[in-house]
């Protein structure tokens, strides 16, 4: 009996003929979320609406955008990727150790980014071929990252290599505004991610895996490749964003990106993705992250209220979208 294969002559385009006209709500709502953030915090904050902030926000939070990246290629399958914090700590580590022992600037970032890539095969491996549940070898991998960032030591290791600090504050002017290096790597990403999810058959495979694995299968698509190669980007976009984070705080720390693996969920699923697989673009994480970093600004320039109301606004964000969400999954089939 033959497998049932997908007509070749089926392009992208005609795929999104034949989506629910709805499909950019969930975007829509969070890029109008953002300015409405924006707006109001430039009418109640002086200097708030001055461009550069803005350009603050993607420079701030690059390591946070690429790490919310590769969530968004696991969550679109229906997974969940819970070692990335522990991964971007451990990319710090072994950026910091490296350098401090004289290792080429270029040849530490390849081993953090190979280290970081790794990881995210052996867990999707796991996944796949032993029907482990994401949930569980994810939690593992954060384990085990975060605790090899303890062997490589316990102690705050300072970044000084030339290379690496003249990229950290590396600038690309525009006009009176400028933007760094490390803001500019994390939109190359966004753009790379969604070309391949929206142009590419291993994207389309993605949102297929994400809809139903089990259908999938049926049409013959490369379902254990396309679930082991989520993780994989997964992995290097942890590692990419340990990179970012290294340049942007200059040091390796077993104790860095705790709790960060939740901050790129929360921005996965504020930019629209559905938890439960199938839907979402990466377009949307980006602008997740920005709402989250706008909150974060807001708050600064407050100046009154705690740190801790950013935990608190962004669950009650989270928690609107994700009830949100479920009232348009019972509306839509």
């Amino acid at each position: 009996m033959s497998a049932v294969t997908v007509p070749t002559d089926l392009t992208w385009d005609r795929v999104k003929r034949y989506s629910p006209p709805t499909r950019y709500l969930p975007i829509i709502a969070t890029f109008a979320l953002f300015v409405g953030l924006f707006a109001a915090g430039g009418v109640r904050y002086d200097g708030l609406a001055d461009p550069q902030v803005l350009l603050s926000l993607l420079i701030d939070n690059a390591f946070l955008i690429v790490l919310a990246v590769g969530m968004t290629f696991v969550i679109l399958t229906g997974g969940i990727d819970l070692s990335v914090g522990s991964v971007v700590a451990l990319s710090t580590m072994i950026a910091a150790k490296t350098l401090e022992m004289g290792w080429s600037p270029y040849l530490s970032m390849t081993a953090v980014l190979l280290t970081g890539t790794f990881l995210g095969l052996l867990m999707g491996l796991l996944i796949h071929y032993f029907d482990i549940q994401p949930f569980i070898a994810t939690l593992a991998g954060l384990f085990l990252a975060r605790g090899i960032t303890y062997l490589i030591s316990v102690e705050s290791i300072s970044i000084k290599d030339p290379t690496f600090t003249e990229l950290a504050f590396r600038t690309v002017n525009i006009g009176d505004y400028y933007i760094r290096w490390t803001a500019i790597i994390a939109l190359l990403t966004v753009a790379v991610a969604a070309f391949v999810l929206a142009r590419t058959r291993f994207g389309r495979t993605v949102y297929a895996i994400g809809g139903s694995e089990s259908s999938a299968m049926l049409m013959g698509l490369r379902v254990a490749f396309t679930k082991v190669g989520v993780y994989v980007i997964s992995g290097f976009c942890a590692s990419l964003a340990g990179l970012l984070f290294s340049l942007y705080i200059l040091s390796g720390n077993s104790l860095h990106a705790v709790g960060m693996e939740l901050d790129a969920i929360a921005a996965v699923v504020i930019g629209g993705t559905l938890l439960t697989g199938g839907r979402g673009y990466v377009v949307g994480s980006l602008l997740g992250v920005l709402v989250l970093g706008i909150i974060k600004t807001l708050i600064a320039f407050d100046g009154t209220l705690s740190s801790y109301w950013i935990r608190i606004i962004t669950g009650v964000l989270l928690l609107a979208f994700v009830v949100v969400q479920r009232f348009a999954t019972r509306r839509q089939p």
